[in-house]
């Protein structure tokens, strides 16, 4: 009666072990693989076979039985969880994809200074201003810092505002500054956006970047202030 009684106490305790064992390391692992991952059935069996087999003399720890059932719930929530966050993160990706091939052939503003010259010679400034002004002028830089050209822009409003310069040489790149006064004479303090032309996108990065005129480095989508529109 002895030996029966520790066989069967030594039972409950191999199969309360292992289901405590496998329900923490679940628990701790829910983002591994599913082949090597238990699930919430393969839990509530091990706990079905812990009560099966237990001895009448030394039950089960009600405590320990609440404690894995917490665990099959945590894991259960985990594995729930990541399967969302793979269908957000695809999700997203896509958006990402769709946003990126939608920018083909416009001409998008970055924070910057400069322009690139179109194969006409012409190209593209934009800037925001804080309040209303005046008086606007915008000043085109060659590389050695000389002056290409200015531009009298006039009386603007605040908000973004944009001119089209047609001085340059096709390909050439140019920075440009703008200077602008309220009506009594006070500097209106304007921000400057390199503009330029969407040529592809490029999907070598975990998220698609922008490859664009004048510039050997890619755009982060995220990077761009605002669309212009067609060039």
């Amino acid at each position: 009666m002895t030996s029966l009684a520790t066989s069967a106490t030594g039972s409950v305790n191999a199969a309360s072990v292992a289901a405590s064992t496998t329900a923490s390391t679940s628990a701790s692992s829910g983002s591994g693989s599913a082949a090597g991952a238990l699930t919430q059935n393969d839990f509530l069996k091990l706990l079905t076979a812990q009560l099966q087999y237990q001895s009448p003399m030394n039950p089960a720890d009600p405590t320990q039985m609440a404690s894995e059932f917490a665990q099959i719930a945590t894991v259960d929530g985990v594995n729930k969880l990541n399967t969302q966050v793979s269908t957000l993160q695809s999700a997203t990706a896509a958006s990402q994809m769709g946003q990126a091939a939608d920018l083909v052939g416009k001409q998008v503003a970055v924070p910057g200074d400069t322009i690139t010259a179109n194969s006409s010679g012409s190209a593209t400034g934009a800037f925001t201003l804080p309040s209303a002004a005046s008086d606007v002028t915008a000043t085109i830089l060659n590389a050695n810092g000389s002056v290409a050209g200015t531009m009298d822009l006039g009386a603007l409003g605040a908000g973004q505002q944009s001119f089209h310069w047609t001085g340059g040489s096709a390909g050439k790149q140019y920075t440009y500054s703008i200077s602008a006064h309220d009506s009594t004479n006070n500097a209106v303090q304007a921000t400057t956006y390199a503009v330029y032309t969407v040529e592809g996108v490029n999907l070598s990065s975990s998220s698609p970047t922008l490859n664009v005129a004048g510039s050997t480095t890619p755009l982060a989508v995220s990077s761009v202030s605002t669309v212009l529109g067609a060039s």
